[in-house]
This record gives structure tokens, sequence and C-alpha cells, in this order.
């Protein structure tokens, strides 16, 4: 088995081997791997924070030993706290990241960080202000940057930014924690799902005071949620249909 770890900001996770193949999720900066499949220009690989697979660009794998593997592992994770930071090469020059990098490799990179730092688990309120940072942030399938997001990349990381671990898809991500009865119950910082017309879920936000929810549709945007589902203000109707809300914290 090989390891590696992300030494570019943002590197695309496809579907199949293939630049032109599906995004499936993203690598961010200083994230490690397995590497369970290798090929000449591809590997496919298994993240260790969700255990999401999909297939990488092998130029832009940096190979680690099993020992640095299993060390970054126990650790743990020191993320990018700001919307844009930057990393300092070992040629001295500069490499833009964007919140929630991982800087636990830097020392096997050879790369320096000065920037400001989240780790640990933080109070659940806190999720909501992780959030806000997120606001406006365009959607992109198998997006998990303020550059581009999708619904459940959103709700992984501002998770992750809290010292919490969420799976990577909605679907996966539903089957986590504990099921609440009414919207009554809920806090903010609580997840909410949607489902589409055939029962599958498809659509993940997270929950504010006063029934709002944070979302990535379109954009990470404010809407109203009711027993429905979320009311769009813009369009003046229901775009997500509610299936079930989970505590994870």
């Amino acid at each position: 088995m090989k390891y590696g770890i992300c030494p570019l900001s943002i590197i695309p996770l496809r579907a199949e081997a293939s630049d032109r193949s599906e995004l499936v999720s993203q690598v961010l900066y200083g994230e490690s791997f397995k590497i369970i499949e290798a090929r000449k220009k591809w590997s496919k690989i298994r993240l260790t924070f969700d255990k999401y697979e999909g297939w990488l660009d092998n130029k832009q794998i940096f190979p680690i030993s099993e020992e640095s593997y299993k060390d970054l592992k126990t650790q743990d994770l020191i993320l990018s706290s700001d919307l844009v930071d930057y990393i300092t090469t070992s040629e001295n020059q500069l490499l833009t990241i964007p919140l929630g990098c991982t800087m636990n490799a830097l020392t096997n990179l050879g790369h320096s960080f000065e920037g400001h730092t989240i780790s640990g688990e933080n109070p659940k309120e806190n999720l909501i202000n992780i959030a806000l940072l997120y606001l406006n942030s365009p959607y992109l399938w198998g997006g998990k940057t303020p550059f581009g997001i999708d619904c459940s990349g959103f709700t992984q990381m501002v998770y992750k930014l809290n010292g919490f671990k969420l799976l990577r898809d909605a679907s996966q991500q539903s089957g986590q924690g504990e099921a609440l009865s009414f919207i009554e119950e809920s806090e903010p910082g609580d997840l909410a799902f949607f489902d589409n017309s055939e029962g599958d879920i498809v659509h993940v936000g997270i929950i504010m005071k006063d029934n709002y929810i944070v979302h990535a549709h379109g954009k990470v945007r404010i809407d109203r949620l009711d027993h429905t589902g979320i009311f769009n203000q813009e369009k003046r109707q229901h775009t997500h249909k509610l299936r079930v809300i989970k505590r994870i914290v």
C-alpha cells in the first residue's frame, strides 16, 4: 500500500481516471490518503478523514511513507481558519490556500505557515459562525471551498472546522446522529435533510435560530425553514422537501 498528501491548494477528485470525468469531491492542501490502485497517470485514493474514494492525477500527489501516514493519522487536525491564506514553500514561493486546509503535514512537505489555525472540538454555537464565512460561495458539484462548494461539502467543512467528523455525501450524513421529531426540537447547528420524489436524500443544510437555514443552493444562502421544507423568499416557493432533522453534536 502506498500513501500520499495533497501538496497543492485544491486537487480535483474524479469518479474515473480521466480529466473529463465527473468531479466527485476535492482534496485540499495537506489532506492525507491511501493509494488503493495505481496506474501510469492516475491513482485511486481513499481519503484518511472520511474514507471517500476517487481518482487523482499522479502529477498532483506528494508520496509519503507508511510511517508518516500513520503518524499524521493519529494527530488532531490543525486547519487554516481564514477564507484565504498562503503557504511558503521550500523555494520561498507562495502557495495560496482556502479555508479548511490541513496544516499537520507542513514538515513532510517542507513548507511553512504563519496564518491563523483552528483545532479541537469547538462549542456547537460556533458552527453558525463558521457557516457564515461561506455565505455567497458559488455552488459547485463536488466542491469544498469558498470558491465553489456543494451542499454536503459545505456541511462537512463547517463541522470539520469545529472538530467534528461528517461523511462526504448528504445521503451518508443522513445516517449519522440522532433524529428529531419536530423542527421545534432543533438547535442552531443541527442538520436538516431533504429528499426528491423517489425518496432519496439529495440535499442538506444547517439549521439556524428562528426557523432559518443556511445551505448551498446556487450559492451558500439563508432561507426560511418550515415543516414542508425550504421556502425561497425570492422565488416565493418551496425549493426542497424536508425529510428528517438530525442532531450530530
